[in-house]
């Protein structure tokens, strides 16, 4: 294919998927930036919400997101439940269409498992960051914006081995075999064990997320493709029109001043 679209990124940006361009047969990628909503870097908020929830800080495991079978909750209740730890597991969400599969989750919440709804704002940033470690057991994703938030909160991930977070986690963070309960359960049970691991993930995890998805390196990137792609000559930044009526204030401003003096 010699021509092609020229896609505009921004229409992708809020599916989690990496961005693809294609024109005149040269192809080119940037990774989607996070943060879009709510910033992506957080720092470690003192515990009060989740101490109401009984819950003490670096004491469990947090998953995020939608409560649906590709987002492998089950298998992460499965795994846990194979564990000997007094490290409690945290699932907050929500269905958006599997309410069956929601009400059969949610039968395992017991003193160990504790299921909470939606969370946002400074509980949010709460709950991330008071964590142990992050999870996210899903079959499928584009890029997701909980692990996201997870890894530039500082802790420590644990994905499925899927592609698509593979991409995200190499070498600052760690995966399962996807689908298999068991390996999950021998890597939770590693991580538990090893808070120095666990601390040096999440170290490389926050630099990932501010060295490669803050939206101004996603942004400058774009506009380094784009300049690519149309052969333009360079990201300058292009001089702005003059603001008339700023003009004409600062003028009349200065007038009375000269008046006055």
């Amino acid at each position: 294919m010699r021509w092609g679209p020229l896609c505009f990124p921004f229409c992708r940006a809020s599916s989690g998927k990496r961005l693809w361009l294609l024109f005149k047969g040269w192809i080119g990628n940037v990774g989607n930036g996070g943060g879009w909503r709510r910033g992506c870097l957080r720092e470690r908020r003192e515990p009060k919400k989740i101490l109401e929830w009984g819950l003490d800080s670096g004491k469990y495991i947090l998953f995020l997101g939608r409560f649906s079978p590709e987002k492998g909750c089950h298998l992460l209740v499965e795994a846990y439940q194979q564990l000997d730890t007094n490290v409690r597991l945290v699932l907050a969400g929500a269905s958006s269409y599997c309410d069956d599969y929601t009400r059969e989750l949610r039968t395992h919440a017991s003193e160990r498992i504790q299921m909470l709804d939606w969370v946002s704002g400074e509980t949010l940033d709460e709950l991330l960051t008071n964590a142990m470690l992050f999870v996210l057991p899903s079959d499928v994703e584009g890029l997701s914006l909980a692990l996201l938030d997870a890894m530039g909160a500082g802790l420590c991930v644990l994905t499925s081995d899927i592609p698509e977070n593979r991409e995200l986690v190499d070498k600052a963070g760690f995966t399962f075999q996807n689908g298999n309960s068991a390996d999950l359960a021998d890597r939770l049970r590693f991580l538990i064990a090893n808070p120095a691991i666990r601390e040096a993930a999440g170290r490389a995890a926050k630099t990932r997320i501010r060295e490669q998805y803050l939206w101004p390196t996603i942004a400058e990137n774009i506009e380094r493709v784009y300049f690519t792609v149309t052969g333009g000559g360079g990201a300058e930044t292009p001089a702005k029109k003059p603001n008339t009526r700023v003009e004409a204030a600062t003028e009349a401003a200065a007038r009375a001043k000269r008046i006055a003096g």
